[in-house]
């Protein structure tokens, strides 16, 4: 049981920094079109365009990346302690 969760939780900690790092390659012309670009693309695209549909862009900066790791972040510790508590 120990092991799911350590398991679950570097999972959802390498997740959520493919997120960050999907988000910072949107600073570098082409990046996205890599081969690294297109699989990080195909793993973040679907989570953030969850928030991207409720949150509205501020002019030019999008904070559902934020919004969505946070979301993230809040939902593994949550998973963990409800396996602490079994």
């Amino acid at each position: 049981m120990n092991s799911i969760i350590i398991i679950l939780s570097y999972l959802l900690q390498f997740y959520s920094y493919a997120i960050i790092i999907y988000i910072f390659m949107s600073w570098i012309p082409n990046a996205r079109e890599t081969a690294v670009g297109v699989f990080l693309s195909k793993i973040c695209e679907p989570y953030l365009e969850i928030f991207r549909k409720i949150i509205p862009p501020l002019g030019m900066i999008d904070i559902s990346p934020i919004v969505a790791i946070f979301v993230l972040n809040l939902a593994g510790r949550g998973v963990v302690q409800l396996f602490y508590w079994l």
